[in-house]
C-alpha cells in the first residue's frame, strides 16, 4: 500500500504527456485531412466542370430617409416585416409645418387683398386722369377762345382808335377854319361891313369847335388805352394757351399716382406668386411627412423609434428587395482565372441544401483581398481571395440576407 503512492505520482505526468501527444497528433491529422479535403474539393470540382464557392446571401440595401425633419409620430413596421411599394411605413409630426402653412396662407390672403385694392385704386386713378386730361383739353380750347376774343377786341380797339384819331383830325381842321372865320368877321364887324351878330356867331362856332377838338382828343386817348389793354389781354390769352398750369398739374399728379398704383399692383402680384410658392412647397413637405416604401422589400433595420426627432436626410429604416438578392462569395487566387462574369451557377442554401437556385455571376472584384473576418480560422483569413456576386435569378423571396450558402459555378458556360 505504501509503495503504490510514489508510483502513482510518477506515472501521472507520463500519462498527461501521452494524452497531449495524442491530441496533437489528432489535430495534425485533422488539419492534414481538411487540407487534403479542400484540395480535393476544388480539384475534383474543377475536373467536373464546376467550381464550388461559399459565402452569404446579401442584397441591395435601400436606406429610407426623411425628406423633412421633425418628430417621429409612429413607425408601422419592424425588422423582418415585409412592405409593399407605396405602403406608409413612417409618419412624422406635422404640428410645426401646419403652423408654417397657416402663416403662408395668411400671407397669400393679404397679398390677394393688396392686389384687389391696387386694381380698384388704378381704376379710380384712371378715371381721375381721364377727367384731368379732359379738363386740360377744355382749358386749351378755352384758351383758344379767349385768344380769338382778345384778338377781336384788339381789332375793335384798333378800329376805335383809328376812328377817334380821324375824328380828332377832322375837328382840328374845323377849328382852324373857325378861327380864321372869327378873325375875318371881327375885322369886318369893326369896319361895319357885317353885323355884330354875324361876328358873334363866328366866335360861337369857334368855341364849339374847340370843345369838339378837346372831346375828340380825350376820345383818342381813351381809344389808345383800350387798344393797349386789348394787346395785353391777347398776350395773356396766348400765354395761357401754352401753359394751363392748374390743369397740367392735375394731369401730372394723376399720372404719378397711376404709376405708384401700378407699382403696388406689380408688387402685390409678385407677393401672391411668392406666397403661392410657399404654400405649394409647404404642402409638398407635408406630403413628405408620410414616408412610403419605394419598393417591395423586407425591413432590415429600424434606426429610430417613435418620439425621436430626425433631420432631413436621416435614415429611419433600411430595407432590402428580396427579388434582387445575390450570393457574396470568395474564390482563392489560384481559381479566379476560371471564373468570368456571365457564367451560370446553382446556389444551395444551408437551410435547403437539396434545392439549387439558378444564378449567374454578375460581378468580380478587380483586386484580391484577404478573406473576410467572418471566416473563423486565422489561417484562412490571411489567404488572398477574390470576391464576387452571384445573382439568384428567381429567388421567390426565399433566400434572405445573412443566410450561408454555397454555389456551383459552371466553368464551361460562356454566356
Amino acid at each position: 500500500m505504501s509503495g503504490s503512492g510514489p508510483e502513482s505520482k510518477s506515472g501521472q505526468p507520463k500519462r498527461d504527456r501521452t494524452k497531449r501527444r495524442l491530441l496533437l497528433f489528432l489535430l495534425i491529422l485533422l488539419l492534414a485531412g481538411a487540407t487534403y479535403g479542400a484540395w480535393r474539393f476544388f480539384v475534383m470540382q474543377s475536373e467536373r466542370g464546376k467550381l464550388r464557392v461559399s459565402g452569404r446571401i446579401e442584397g441591395y440595401e435601400t436606406n429610407v430617409g426623411a425628406k423633412i425633419g421633425g418628430r417621429v409620430d409612429f413607425i408601422a413596421v419592424r425588422e423582418g416585416d415585409f412592405v409593399k411599394v407605396g405602403q406608409l411605413i413612417v409618419r412624422i409630426s406635422d404640428d410645426d409645418i401646419q403652423a408654417q402653412l397657416r402663416g403662408a396662407k395668411a400671407r397669400l390672403k393679404k397679398a390677394i387683398e393688396s392686389r384687389d385694392q391696387a386694381i380698384e385704386q388704378i381704376g379710380v386713378i384712371k378715371n381721375a386722369l381721364a377727367q384731368s386730361q379732359l379738363n386740360k383739353r377744355q382749358s386749351v380750347e378755352d384758351a383758344k377762345g379767349r385768344i380769338m376774343q382778345a384778338e377781336a377786341q384788339l381789332a375793335a380797339s384798333k378800329a376805335n382808335l383809328s376812328q377817334a384819331e380821324a375824328q380828332l383830325s377832322e375837328s382840328q381842321a374845323d377849328l382852324k377854319l373857325a378861327q380864321l372865320r372869327k378873325e375875318r368877321y371881327d375885322t369886318l364887324a369893326v369896319q361895319g361891313a357885317v353885323m355884330q351878330d354875324e361876328a358873334d356867331q363866328a366866335d360861337t362856332t369857334m368855341q364849339t369847335t374847340v370843345a369838339t377838338v378837346s372831346a375828340r382828343r380825350a376820345a383818342v386817348e381813351a381809344a389808345r388805352k383800350q387798344f393797349v389793354a386789348s394787346e395785353g389781354a391777347l398776350t395773356q390769352a396766348k400765354t395761357a394757351r401754352y401753359n394751363p398750369p392748374i390743369r397740367t398739374t392735375e394731369v401730372f399728379s394723376s399720372q404719378h399716382q397711376l404709376v405708384q398704383a401700378q407699382s403696388q399692383l406689380k408688387a402685390a402680384q409678385e407677393e401672391i406668386q411668392n406666397a403661392k410658392s410657399s404654400v405649394d412647397e409647404i404642402q409638398a413637405n407635408i406630403a413628405y411627412l408620410n414616408i412610403l416604401s419605394p419598393i417591395d422589400a423586407v425591413v432590415t433595420a429600424r434606426a429610430v423609434e417613435p418620439g425621436a426627432v430626425v433631420v432631413a436626410g436621416q435614415t429611419v429604416l433600411s430595407i432590402i428587395n428580396l427579388d434582387t438578392v445575390y450570393l457574396r462569395a470568395y474564390v482563392p487566387e489560384g481559381e479566379i482565372g476560371k471564373v468570368r462574369v456571365g457564367q451560370k451557377a446553382l446556389v444551395y442554401l444551408d437551410s435547403a441544401p437539396k434545392k439549387g437556385w439558378p444564378a449567374q455571376v454578375i460581378e468580380i472584384d478587380p483586386e484580391a483581398s484577404f478573406t473576410p473576418e467572418n471566416i473563423y480560422f486565422r489561417d484562412d483569413r490571411v489567404k488572398q481571395v477574390f470576391g464576387m456576386k452571384i445573382a439568384i435569378k428567381d429567388p421567390q423571396r426565399f433566400p434572405k440576407p445573412g443566410m450561408p450558402a454555397d454555389a456551383d459555378i459552371m466553368l464551361d458556360d460562356k454566356q
